[in-house]
């Protein structure tokens, strides 16, 4: 499938066509004739924002339109799903659309950039719509990083997210626990230690730098001799496990040592060498 990157929305929907006053660009639609965007990457939906959405389309009406492409019956929602959500429950019967052509990783490419654009992603959501991207439409991190205008080391940091627990994903995505939660709990090693740490967090509310400063001391108990290590190479892999977001233990011998990297999956490791090409 062809793909076509790097344009985000200001190539795919130019400012002529979400001007409201270039009326000839924009359709007015039954939305009994719109489907949900079955790409979506946004699944959970602020009730309070949707009803301060709908108070306000009651009193100015939609201003800005929602953008569809044409199906077999009808069309698909591409982007504007709270808008169409909020026109739909006031029980209007149209709402204003502009309709784009554009294949399946283009739809999803455009829902997921106004979502990110728009900060109403949560972290796990962004994440699978990364990783949807990757398999089925084979995009690479460089490819993702450049649509959504984000560096490759945000996105696979991001994407990290996805080796964590199903439990502690459903904690970031319902808000008990944030991404920088999330980043220091990646650090612990087995899946038991890291549930069992993410419910501390929510059970004392912990906040970042109490979770890092924890499971700093609780790696430090778990590496052999490590208080017989010098205060310069004890300061050497603090310092390299804060750059590199992941446990490093530095062995040390009279001629000749090693340097241990620890990574949690491929993703988190093409994240731990870019860190590291950025210095070579």
């Amino acid at each position: 499938m062809e793909k076509r990157l790097g344009k985000g929305l200001g190539a795919l929907i130019t400012e002529k066509e979400t001007n409201s006053a270039t009326m000839s660009k924009v359709n007015n639609i039954k939305l009994s004739l719109i489907k949900p965007n079955k790409l979506q990457p946004r699944k959970a939906f602020d009730e309070d924002k949707l009803r301060e959405l709908k108070d306000s389309i009651k009193e100015k009406g939609i201003i800005q339109p929602i953008i569809v492409r044409t199906m077999e019956e009808g069309y698909e929602l591409i982007a504007g799903e709270r808008r169409f959500r909020a026109a739909k429950e006031l029980g209007h019967e149209e709402i204003p659309v502009i309709i784009k052509e554009v294949n399946d990783a283009d739809s999803l490419e455009l829902a997921l950039i106004e979502n990110i654009q728009r900060e109403e992603l949560n972290p796990v959501e962004e994440a699978k719509a990364y990783m949807h991207l990757m398999e089925r439409f084979k995009f690479s991190q460089d490819e993702i990083s450049k649509a959504v205008g984000k560096d490759k080391s945000t996105v696979s940091n991001t994407m990290r997210l996805l080796s964590l627990p199903e439990l502690i994903q459903d904690y970031v995505e319902k808000g008990l626990m944030t991404m920088g939660h999330a980043k220091a709990v990646l650090s612990l090693p087995t899946e038991r230690g890291r549930i069992r740490f993410s419910k501390r967090i929510m059970r004392k509310s912990l906040s970042v730098r109490q979770a890092e400063e924890l499971i700093k001391q609780r790696l430090q108990k778990t590496i052999p001799k490590r208080r017989d290590k010098d205060e310069h190479l004890t300061r050497l892999e603090e310092e390299m496990q804060h750059y590199l977001g992941t446990h490093v233990n530095i062995v040390h011998g009279k001629k000749r040592g090693r340097i241990e990297i620890s990574y949690y999956s491929n993703e988190d490791l093409d994240r731990i060498l870019d860190l590291i090409k950025k210095h070579t």
